[in-house]
């Protein structure tokens, strides 16, 4: 069987979330915050950074790590995490990385001769009279920066838009919309006017943006001539966009690219409903070769703090317009998975209990499943699995392209007594008889393979508590 890449596209063990994928020489360089498992809240672990080639989304290398939470002047206690970067190459041909410490409330920027090596502190950024920017009262949070080099200029979006809004650092700040202005060379100096990007909820009657209002997680692309800024809405779950005709905007809202639960997919309108766990957005937009891609957060180990990075492709239209993209196991694959072969469970794009799912830290031993791992934080041998799969939980995989197989197996273990049912969600393909077991054990039946292209799901039927850690079409 030919590589295939799945989603989360990185390995089961490693939680970068908050992507920010650029195309640097041929290659695709993604950044983000870095969670740890087990971590008591997220971005808890250094920088470091993913690459693949841009003709070969299917081979990902670790680059190492690229910056400490040390390394900023301003944290040489390491008490404060790392957040949120993004990276634009500078007219100098270095690359400048822009990030924020955790409840700081500037912007930092680190500096690196390549995409990525090791970065090394550079400065603040700070306004012409040599302040730092969001160090005085009344002005905006500088939080999540996105950074955007077009046409010989640089720009500079941020904000943090949480309603109703609650003062983080000593000094008052301002919460009440998205943030662009352009820098100087020097690439820290702001220069001319701070201005309006998107509204809060706070400041968005008539301007459009209505129920779907700036939270966080700016992120900004030149999609054609306009320009596309995409960030989290202050639902959380969803990322939207809005479109403007030149880089400082005025920017207009379009729509949702993706929700992290699929809601305003096939008549989703409830977070209880959806087809995930839901929780903080933050992604982008990317253009990879021909193809675009949005990279986005899910959530697993029952918290806010262990988030992957999945992509979806998309196609934008001429005019920038993007229609919304539902979850899928296959995002960079190019196509549906092969309908033989052996798949983690922890690929699933579909994972719901008897009640449906909800937003926040899912209850410990409860009816909600999740996925989590074995292994301590780090460890490639992680054994990350589905647990906790209960009467009426669902996990769902999508796609597959017909392969003729006729036989499944699930590897499971648990205290579960009763039946894995696989569908596509329509028809039943398949009954696997569970039986508790304290090891990993293998299950097979008979196995029936639709025509064209399919989802499968699992639903459980039976007693006790099953963990799921793969399964195999054969």
């Amino acid at each position: 069987m030919k590589k295939q890449i799945l989603n989360p596209f990185l390995p089961a063990w490693e939680y970068i979330a908050d992507a920010e994928a650029h195309v640097f020489g041929g290659r695709v360089y993604v950044y983000g915050s870095h969670d740890m498992f087990g971590g008591e809240k997220s971005c808890m672990n250094n920088f470091v950074c993913w690459s693949a080639p841009a003709n070969d989304l299917k081979n990902w290398r670790f680059e190492g790590e690229i910056y400490a939470r040390t390394d900023d002047p301003a944290n040489e206690d390491g008490a404060r995490t790392l957040c949120a970067p993004d990276v634009c190459r500078g007219a100098d041909g270095r690359y400048y990385m822009y990030y924020s410490l955790e409840g700081a409330g500037i912007i930092s920027v680190a500096v690196c001769n390549k995409p990525a090596g090791r970065y090394a502190f550079y400065g603040y950024v700070h306004c012409a009279d040599g302040h730092i920017l969001s160090s005085r009262e009344g002005e905006p949070y500088a939080f999540d920066p996105a950074v955007l080099r077009d046409e010989g200029n640089t720009y500079l979006y941020f904000g943090y838009c949480p309603y109703p809004p609650k003062q983080i650092t000593k000094v008052k700040k301002s919460y009440d919309y998205a943030r662009v202005c352009r820098l100087a060379d020097d690439m820290l100096t702001v220069s001319g006017e701070i201005k309006k990007a998107a509204p809060s909820f706070a400041t968005s009657g008539g301007t459009g943006f209505e129920g779907h209002e700036f939270l966080a997680a700016a992120s900004v692309r030149r999609i054609g001539d306009r320009y596309c800024l995409t960030y989290a809405s202050r639902h959380g779950h969803e990322l939207c966009y809005a479109l403007a005709d030149d880089p400082e905007g005025p920017f207009e809202f379009c729509g949702t690219i993706i929700s992290n639960g699929d809601i305003g997919m096939d008549g989703i309108t409830d977070e209880q409903d959806c087809n995930n766990y839901i929780g903080p957005n933050h992604g982008c937009l990317e253009r990879i070769g021909n193809e675009w891609y949005v990279f986005y957060n899910r959530h697993t180990n029952r918290t806010g703090c262990a988030r992957q990075t999945c992509a979806e492709r998309v196609a934008p239209l001429p005019d920038g317009l993007i229609a919304q993209t539902e979850m899928t196991s296959c995002g960079l694959n190019g196509g549906p998975l092969a309908g033989k072969g052996l798949y983690p469970a922890t690929m699933a794009c579909v994972l719901k209990s008897r009640s449906g799912t909800m937003r926040g830290e899912v209850p410990l031993r409860g009816i909600h499943p999740y996925i989590t791992q074995i292994c301590a934080d780090g460890n490639e041998e992680s054994f990350a699995h589905i647990e906790n799969f209960r009467r009426g939980a669902v996990c769902g995989f999508k796609y597959f392209a017909p392969a003729g197989a006729t036989r499944i197996e699930a590897v499971v273990r648990g205290n579960g007594r009763g039946r894995l049912v696989a569908s596509d969600g329509f028809a039943t393909l398949a009954t696997l008889k569970v039986e508790p077991s304290d090891t990993w054990t293998t299950l097979s039946a008979p196995f029936t393979t639709p025509g064209e292209r399919f989802a499968l799901f699992f639903l459980y039927t039976g007693d006790g508590a099953t963990d799921i850690l793969s399964f195999e079409l054969k």
